[in-house]
């Protein structure tokens, strides 16, 4: 059965994590490969550098960073397959470096990716 979880870069990896991606464009400051424990950093899945830079995790920009996204992702669909692939074979975990835990581009990708399975 797919699942898909999203989990901060700073949290510990665990079993029931499955399959880690990195989802963010930058790498995580003060953490090494090892450190992260992550199958592939897919840098082309997250948002592009002007999107993040208006967004700066302003929540009242929350919906319409989705919309923008989203429209960012359905004119990359190569960047995401591979995600969608192993969601379907399993548990898969997006890992993200933001503090902000429930507005992040991680927490988006895992909406559009269940809408798509």
């Amino acid at each position: 059965m797919a699942r898909i979880n999203v989990k901060r870069a700073y949290q510990l990896p665990s079993f029931e994590d499955g399959r880690r991606f990195l989802v963010d464009g930058l790498w995580p400051r003060g953490l090494k490969k090892a450190d992260l424990n992550v199958e592939d950093w897919l840098k082309d899945v997250a948002p592009s550098e002007a999107l993040r830079n208006w967004f700066k995790h302003d929540p009242r920009k929350w919906e319409e960073f989705k919309i923008r996204y989203y429209r960012e992702l359905d004119c990359k669909p190569d960047s995401w397959r591979p995600l969608l692939k192993a969601a379907e074979e399993g548990v898969i975990t997006l890992v993200f470096a933001s503090k902000d835990e429930r507005r992040n581009n991680a927490i988006a990708l895992k909406a559009y990716l269940e809408a798509r399975l």
